[in-house]
């Protein structure tokens, strides 16, 4: 599975201004409504009973919320590169500004885990990370984010 599976360029959200992680979750669940079609508070309560369980903020400025919905039709993903870092209460205590949402349907199986697995192994390359830091517009953050993995080494 590749992250052009799961996004589209209107699911890049290139400066969001969210100022917590509960702004930035309503702020990722308004977009992801849109999107999807899906209602907006049933996106945010997913996503903060998930967050009840444990963090989604992985490290090194990233978080990687996810969370299923009953009638999604296919696993969604939506990116966010924040203005300013957020406390996410991230494993390793440092704010994040890098915030891949991805939702699956209540269906999905092991098609969620291998999506998650997928965005996790992305993310976890510092130089790509620094360039997604780096641009400022959507379509050059879409373009990083779905080039094929192989052409993703620094």
């Amino acid at each position: 599975m590749e992250i052009a599976d799961l996004l589209d360029v209107e699911a890049i959200l290139a400066g969001l201004r969210s100022t917590s992680k509960k702004q930035a979750l309503q702020d990722l669940s308004k977009a992801a409504a849109t999107l999807t079609g899906q209602d907006e508070r049933s996106i945010f309560r997913v996503l903060l009973d998930r967050e009840r369980l444990g963090t989604t903020g992985v490290g090194n400025g990233i978080a990687i919320p996810h969370a299923k919905l009953p009638e999604l039709d296919r696993l969604r993903g939506l990116f966010a590169r924040l203005e300013r870092p957020v406390d996410f209460e991230a494993i390793d205590e440092q704010p994040v500004d890098l915030i891949f949402l991805l939702l699956a349907p209540e269906s999905a199986g092991a098609d969620h885990l291998k999506a998650l697995a997928r965005v996790s192994r992305q993310m976890r390359n510092r130089d790509y990370c620094d360039k997604l830091r780096g641009s400022d517009s959507r379509d050059a953050i879409y373009a990083l984010l779905t080039q094929p993995a192989a052409s993703q080494a620094a």
